[in-house]
């Protein structure tokens, strides 16, 4: 079995003098993101692994997931930045075998298309949030449409 949790970057500043791909998050989406992975350590839905996107806002989404939840550094993969849906199964097909719960970090409208290929299932994906879906199967390879079931979603306006 396979677990992949997909995780929108936390929000963002909007404000002029930054490219998109240097967008910081706000003081509030670092708190969001915080509040987040807490959800996430208080369920033991922990990746092995997270892979994210190397724009700032996703990365430093990513640094908050990490140390909460105690695990490596999130690795980039430049190629979810921009990623719509064929990108993003495409990147998760292609993610290490050895690894049965892997995290992605990543931008909508890919995040909120990827989750409704994988599960069927439409959700409103905001910034901060989170859907962890369950493979049957025994190689990322094998990911495919409506393949997966989604087990745990929230948004940090949520209440757990």
């Amino acid at each position: 079995m396979k677990k992949l949790l997909l995780i929108r970057h936390a929000k963002a500043t909007h404000e002029t003098g930054f490219t998109d791909f240097e967008r910081p998050l706000k003081p509030s989406g670092l708190q969001d993101a915080a509040i987040m992975a807490g959800r996430l350590k208080q369920h033991a839905y922990i990746p092995q692994l997270l892979v994210s996107s190397p724009s700032l806002r996703t990365m430093s989404t990513a640094n908050v997931f990490s140390q909460h939840l105690a695990i490596p550094a999130a690795e980039e993969v430049s190629s979810i930045y921009e990623a719509g849906q064929d990108e993003l199964v495409d990147i998760i097909s292609q993610l290490i075998d050895t690894h049965n719960f892997i995290g992605l970090v990543g931008h909508n409208p890919g995040i909120g298309q990827v989750l409704y290929h994988l599960t069927g299932e439409i959700y409103s994906v905001p910034p901060g949030a989170v859907a962890l879906i369950e493979f049957d199967i025994e190689t990322w390879a094998a990911v495919s449409d409506k393949s997966g079931k989604l087990v745990y979603y929230d948004t940090p306006k949520d209440n757990g």
